[in-house]
């Protein structure tokens, strides 16, 4: 299968609109999956994700293979996402955490009376800053650094981000918890 893609990458740098589609055909499905963690709205996703692959077709030369295609692919895909959120005046700033303290914490153990569903429709919950944080580390898989890099907010108000959206979180899927357990 990489092979293939591989092959197809190469025929893409040539401008073979062919291999275009076989590639937008191979990642659509995947792609418009990831456009609809970050704008609920159908259409919103898929100009997202058309956006995204017209970008990807034009910078293919910049596609180094150390990366996957398809994580190269999903960069772009969520970068454009973000840019729509962007465009709605959605603002990142320090909230005022001159002073915090952040205490890196890893343990996102749910109790295993959680479900999945329940996690995902408590993050939509979240305000938008947290919840775009959270998506990016938990979801995504990406750490503070490329957070920091992605949204172009510093590493501290990442930090601060998921600190203060896991928080909230965890207050949300509490009465879940409690439920189960009665």
């Amino acid at each position: 299968m990489q092979n293939q893609i591989n092959s197809l990458i190469q025929s893409c740098k040539k401008g073979n609109q062919v291999a275009q589609m076989q590639i937008y055909d191979s990642y659509c499905q995947a792609m418009f999956t990831i456009a609809c963690r970050y704008l609920k709205n159908d259409e919103d996703a898929k100009d997202a994700m058309q956006e995204g692959f017209l970008k990807a077709f034009t910078n293919i030369e910049s596609y180094k293979p150390e990366a996957t295609f398809g994580a190269w692919l999903k960069r772009i895909i969520i970068n454009q996402c973000l840019d729509v959120i962007k465009k709605r005046k959605l603002e990142f700033s320090n909230d005022d955490i001159g002073n915090l303290q952040i205490v890196e914490d890893d343990n996102w153990d749910f109790d295993n009376t959680i479900s999945k569903t329940e996690i995902l429709e408590a993050i939509e919950q979240l305000n938008e800053k947290h919840k775009i944080v959270v998506k990016l580390y938990l979801i995504e898989g990406y750490d503070h650094q490329e957070i920091s890099e992605i949204l172009n907010i510093p590493i501290k108000t990442s930090r601060t981000h998921l600190s203060r959206g896991k928080t909230k979180l965890r207050d949300l899927l509490k009465p879940k918890y409690n439920e189960a357990r009665y």
